[in-house]
């Protein structure tokens, strides 16, 4: 009984956490560039143009209120809008808006398809037009931080930290589960040769 116990105290930790590392992170505007989050989180934006302002509520509506494409970074409803993909793990690029949602993933990590359409997986890290160079690992501690391509590490440092946290949990989980069937087939065992 005091195995139960255990598994079910280390199941809801296992939960907690990975509801913790994988909701916990602030949310991110789908297609806007990094350097450009700031500029969106007022309540009235005003068009990178200066035509008009719209209020955040019809930002990314799928509704082109600005000519230059401004309030739909993340749709394909602005002829000349411009959508980010991250890339993390790899390089960082723009995309026409018309590539979005287009049943074609053109991001390496499957954000321009993101209307559930077409399941694009993740293929950044895997070498999905990533750069392969050598580094010079004896430069100063400034080179951590960013490497040759562009890509910030920081950026990825806590998330892999939180991956590795999540796989140590399943692989405890899995030993636990493993080492209670092997005990509890071990006393039926010693049970039946009575």
């Amino acid at each position: 009984m005091a195995m139960a116990t255990i598994i079910a105290v280390v199941t809801c930790i296992y939960i907690c956490l990975h509801f913790n590392l994988s909701y916990s992170s602030p949310r991110l505007l789908t297609g806007v560039h990094p350097l450009d989050e700031n500029y969106y989180d007022a309540a009235v934006i005003k068009c990178k143009d200066g035509s008009r302002s719209f209020t955040s509520d019809r930002l990314n509506d799928n509704f082109c209120d600005c000519a230059d494409g401004t309030d739909e970074p993340g749709t394909p409803a602005c002829p000349s809008g411009r959508f980010y993909c991250r890339n993390t793990g790899s390089t960082p690029r723009f995309l026409f808006s018309s590539r979005v949602n287009d049943h074609i993933c053109d991001c390496c990590d499957g954000s321009d398809e993101y209307d559930g359409n077409v399941f694009c997986p993740n293929t950044c890290i895997m070498g999905g037009g990533i750069v392969y160079q050598r580094t010079n690992y004896d430069s100063s501690v400034t080179s951590l931080r960013k490497n040759k391509s562009g890509i910030k590490i920081d950026d990825s440092a806590p998330k892999l930290k939180g991956l590795k946290a999540l796989v140590f949990l399943q692989a405890a989980l899995v030993i636990i589960v493993v080492s209670f069937l092997l005990f509890r087939r071990r006393k039926i065992r010693r049970r039946s040769s009575r």
